[in-house]
């Protein structure tokens, strides 16, 4: 090594010297500060999930089994809240709609979005433009859209029958008829939450490797075997854990009855939900809205469940 190269040599170790390692109780007092911070983040949300979660929960179940009125002092009266709840007329038109509703929103608003995100997976040119489009309503706030499709039904002047006098056909009462108002809020509530469901299905879809497609192309399958046997059970997980999620929501359907329709007419949209703001709110009876949150908590507990069970196979077997 000549002088010079020498002489650089010393001068890069001279500005970069080698650092040694910090001592063991540093490391440790440093490992111990980022754990305190981690917990007490940790500790902040459970105060936060406790405070505006659980706690309204707990004294939920608490309430559905005594006589409360805000001010007064509660009477325990046992399940006295559930048999007045069960005598109710509404009880059933509340369970019988919610339940209806749920059906026709997975048969209505889970065949969309699959079908949506499939050609947008097919598109070759676009596809920002169409995805924005499509997750354009899950950006408008729920009563803002539901006030919007409520000046769309109206039988008078509303823009659905103005289309369909257009087109020469019969127009429709829409959600002031009882026999089409669930359905047209079915419309309503598909409409305003698909685009979610269409991003996930459509990750889902990006998510399958091509070769499987070419494979099928090459055994000469069409694009409708192609969906049912490459498609459909690559993605079977994604549909069965959206289909769960789905059921949990629709279930608990408020906005829409509540300001488009009111429940009405002859409670034809009333909810389960929507009776449990009337318990509280219209009859100032929160045993009884405490007594049917209950029931409704047991349900979607149930589908809740399942869900976790599902996933947390899924995961073991990832």
């Amino acid at each position: 090594m000549t002088d010079t190269a020498r002489r650089r040599t010393v001068a890069k170790v001279a500005v970069h010297p080698v650092q040694a390692p910090p001592p063991a109780g540093d490391r440790r007092r440093r490992r111990l500060a980022d754990q305190a911070r981690a917990y007490g983040f940790l500790v902040g949300g459970l105060v936060c999930f406790a405070l505006f979660s659980w706690y309204p929960a707990i004294r939920a179940i608490v309430i559905a089994f005594q006589k409360y009125t805000p001010g007064g002092e509660p009477e325990w009266v046992g399940t006295a809240n559930f048999t007045r709840v069960f005598a109710d007329p509404e009880f059933t038109a509340a369970w019988r709609n919610t339940l209806t509703f749920t059906l026709l929103a997975l048969l209505i608003g889970f065949a969309i979005p699959f079908v949506l995100a499939l050609v947008l997976n097919e598109l070759r040119h676009a596809k920002a433009f169409f995805r924005v489009v499509v997750y354009l309503p899950v950006m408008i706030p729920p009563v803002v859209s539901a006030l919007l499709w409520k000046w769309f039904y109206d039988p008078g002047t509303g823009l659905a029958n103005e289309a369909l006098r257009f087109l020469h056909l019969p127009t429709s009462n829409w959600s002031n008829g009882a026999d089409t108002a669930l359905v047209s809020l079915v419309i309503v509530a598909t409409w305003a939450n698909m685009g979610g469901t269409v991003l996930i299905y459509l990750a889902a879809l990006q998510s399958i490797p091509g070769e499987l497609y070419e494979a099928a192309e090459l055994d000469g399958a069409n694009l409708l075997q192609r969906v049912r046997h490459v498609t459909i059970p690559q993605t079977r997980f994604v549909i069965l854990m959206l289909m769960l999620l789905q059921i949990i929501a629709t279930m608990q359907v408020f906005t829409e009855p509540f300001v488009i329709t009111g429940g009405g007419p002859e409670n034809a949209t009333v909810t389960v939900l929507y009776l449990i703001y009337k318990y509280a709110f219209l009859y100032n009876d929160f045993g009884g809205a405490c007594a049917l949150s209950v029931m409704l908590l047991v349900l979607l507990g149930a589908f809740s469940a399942v869900y976790l069970r599902l996933t947390r196979g899924e995961g073991e077997s990832a």
